[in-house]
């Protein structure tokens, strides 16, 4: 049997683990909420100690807090901070009460005993380490400053390295040609490195979308406490720990211009949701063209060979796979389905409150999390590191008929058609049938149908 101890709240006594640092409200929380077993994400507790480290910074220089219970919560807040794993302090469930009371109170509880092993002087996890706050400002802070953070720390600075080696990438295969490709059927040619710049553009725009946002999302609640009324706060906390926010973090916060809407809804969190998404159906674009273009290596495009990774089957010898690009098409879908959750949690703003709190959170920032990873192992084990196979690229522009279009200003689309078509039927070359059925010369042929030069019309 576990060893327990007796904690009491508002509502009574319970058992909680002996050697467990949170009290009884969190307690209740991990037997109310056995839903998925799966806890708030580490980006989020972490951010949700550092808050409450602003917050007591905050009290005290507003001298709202006596100096010497503020000292202990922060340290309290440094030593977790420094902990390897965060997490096991934080056993609530993700599918909990809609505010987050229930992780607010887990994090006072925590801090307020570690608080009190380390300082002669009584902290109570409501009276001092909440105060000035309600899971309603901090939960919605919360989801902000986490996202702020691995937003512009982590996902943008991830993205900009994927654009980069994409577009070293695009250098090293500029010399090359291939058949373009519209509804997956031949089309004119284009350079391996225009097809790679567009991967590139895309990303940009990508990024440029999430730079937009992070002004609105480094605008928080906290301050409107529990209806955005500021009751029981300092009239100058908002400001203030907004402050002590941007000292820890290196990012620029600020109080919102209306707790009202920040605290009854999570239309932020749902807009960032939605460049996640869109950002998500960039890269899965982007995997699916390296899975065509690798697919093979006999009967497929075969226009690149990936790097291999590992052995692509348990019954087939010599078989490998494009791993990467797949389980980056995998995480692109889930982002897409984290999307749908908090477009429905957006929703859940009823009144002066939304309650799906928990679940943007962590939907969002597995989101954030998930398309991180994707841009470092796309960059780094695909994109990087893939060769091209120029025979086939070459076999594939001989043979293409669709090269035709170049003669139509000189002969006309109606010809132009039957050249291609006889170039279909008898599988020949384009510019053996143009020479036969039109009075071009076959240097004049080769000079007008050169898939290289038919690349360089934009440059």
């Amino acid at each position: 049997m576990t060893k327990t101890r007796t904690e009491k709240d508002s509502l009574g006594e319970l058992e909680v683990p002996m050697n467990a640092r949170y009290g009884a409200q969190t307690q209740r929380a991990i037997e109310n909420f056995p839903i998925s077993g799966d806890r708030m994400p580490e980006a989020f507790l972490r951010a949700l100690v550092m808050l409450k480290k602003a917050a007591a910074q905050a009290n005290m220089k507003l001298e709202a807090l006596d100096k010497s219970q503020g000292d202990a919560i922060v340290s309290a807040c440094n030593l977790l901070l420094d902990e390897q794993d965060i997490r096991s302090h934080f056993p609530v469930d993700i599918f909990q009460t809609g505010s987050g009371t229930s992780t607010n109170m887990n994090a006072n509880e925590v801090i307020a005993t570690i608080a009190k092993e380390k300082a002669n002087c009584d902290i109570h996890a409501n009276d001092h380490v909440n105060y000035g706050q309600s899971s309603n400002d901090v939960i919605p802070t919360t989801i902000h400053v986490s996202a702020s953070i691995e937003i512009t720390q982590k996902l943008i600075p991830a993205l900009e390295g994927l654009i980069a080696t994409i577009e070293r990438k695009a250098k090293e295969v500029s010399k090359y040609c291939k058949t373009g490709r519209t509804h997956l059927m031949d089309a004119m040619p284009i350079r391996m490195d225009q097809s790679l710049s567009g991967w590139a553009s895309q990303l940009k725009h990508q990024v440029n979308g999430l730079k937009v946002l992070l002004p609105q999302l480094q605008k928080l609640a906290q301050g409107g406490t529990a209806v955005g009324t500021g009751v029981n706060a300092h009239p100058k906390f908002a400001e203030t720990i907004a402050e002590e926010l941007t000292l820890l973090t290196g990012i620029e916060f600020s109080k919102a211009d209306n707790f009202f809407a920040v605290i009854g809804s999570q239309d932020v969190a749902v807009s960032v949701s939605g460049s996640l998404k869109s950002l998500a159906v960039s890269m899965m674009k982007i995997a699916n063209d390296l899975r065509w273009m690798n697919s093979g290596p006999l009967a497929g495009l075969a226009e690149i060979s990936l790097p291999t990774l590992q052995p692509g089957s348990s019954i087939m010898p010599g078989k490998v796979n494009p791993v990467i690009p797949e389980a980056v098409a995998m995480a692109s879908a889930q982002v897409i389905g984290n999307d749908t959750a908090i477009t429905v949690g957006g929703q859940a703003g009823n009144f002066e409150l939304n309650v799906m709190l928990p679940m943007i959170a962590s939907n969002l920032l597995s989101s954030i999390k998930l398309m991180t990873n994707c841009a470092v192992q796309l960059g780094d084990k695909a994109i990087a590191g893939f060769t091209v196979n120029q025979d086939k690229l070459t076999e594939a522009l001989d043979r293409n008929p669709i090269l035709v279009t170049a003669l139509n200003p000189i002969i006309g689309y109606s010809r132009a058609a039957e050249i291609a078509k006889v170039a279909y039927k008898e599988k020949k070359p384009v510019i053996e049938v143009a020479e036969a059925m039109t009075d071009l010369s076959k240097d004049e042929l080769a000079r007008l149908l050169d898939p290289m030069k038919l690349t360089n019309n934009q440059d």
